[in-house]
């Protein structure tokens, strides 16, 4: 599939703000729990919504939706997270919160995984995401507010067959998640990980393999956005959607060798 064109370079005009009114980015808004993140935000009527994805059609439809601005980058580029970052800044002059929910995934033993894909899935899950948190939070650091969102999984948290790599990349986004919130201590700019279980999107068509587990069923994105609005009211650390995906969060830390072999039995 032909990835859609970068968008050119060059100054864009800068908006101008409401009273009052935040800036969000969101990656990942051409559908699923970006946009569902994007029309939960639009309905608070508080904030200026910047989207970005890679299907150009759907992101503009959800920019339609929610009176956002489309900005189509395809993350799996090398540099385009940064240039997505400067462009945001450059039209609106800040970013109050970033909700990094674009991911890809591939399923299928490691060993047949092409090169390709390896790359892919480490850029736009993980790469991508610290290089657009990078880019936006010296200005949230230097106002003395903000809201970093990361969308995780629970694959990064207990491991999951035949998701080697993406299990990976989202392990890596939580470690960095907790990495930033030390050092941001004080700052007044908060790090909320967010892990969601099995939600009822196209990333599991995109990925190559079809969700057929009968439990847990899919969720609607619409739930895990509603999570993140509220954590984000909160100022959350961390939320599992839902909630009980902590228990065998805790289980493999507590009984790490059980865990596994229950995981490997039943998968």
């Amino acid at each position: 599939m032909p990835h859609p064109p970068s968008p050119a370079a060059g100054p864009a005009p800068r908006v101008r703000e409401r009273h009052g009114r935040r800036v969000a980015l969101v990656t990942g808004a051409s559908s699923g729990i970006g946009a569902a993140i994007a029309e939960r935000l639009a309905a608070d009527r508080q904030w200026r919504l910047i989207l970005s994805g890679r299907d150009p059609g759907r992101l503009e439809a959800a920019a339609g939706r929610t009176s956002g601005l489309a900005l189509p980058y395809d993350l799996r580029e090398p540099g385009m997270a940064r240039s997505l970052a400067d462009r945001a800044l450059g039209i609106c002059g800040r970013i109050d919160l970033l909700v990094a929910a674009a991911g890809v995934g591939w399923a299928g033993p490691f060993l047949r995984m092409p090169h390709s894909a390896v790359d892919q899935v480490l850029t736009v899950d993980l790469a991508a995401v610290v290089h657009l948190v990078r880019r936006v939070l010296p200005r949230m650091a230097e106002a003395g507010r903000g809201h970093v969102v990361l969308i995780g999984s629970l694959a990064g948290s207990v491991g999951v067959r035949d998701e080697a790599v993406y299990a990976a990349a989202k392990a890596g986004l939580g470690a960095f998640a907790d990495s930033l919130r030390y050092e941001l201590a004080g700052t007044g700019v908060k790090v909320l990980h967010v892990v969601p279980g099995v939600v009822d999107t196209p990333f599991f068509a995109r990925r190559g393999a079809l969700y057929t587990r009968g439990w847990p069923r899919p969720m609607a994105p619409e739930r895990v956005a509603e999570a993140v609005v509220r954590a984000v009211r909160r100022d959350r650390d961390e939320v599992y959607v839902p909630g009980w995906l902590r228990w065998p969060v805790g289980v493999r830390a507590l009984a790490p060798s059980s865990f596994r072999r229950l995981a490997a039995r039943f998968g």
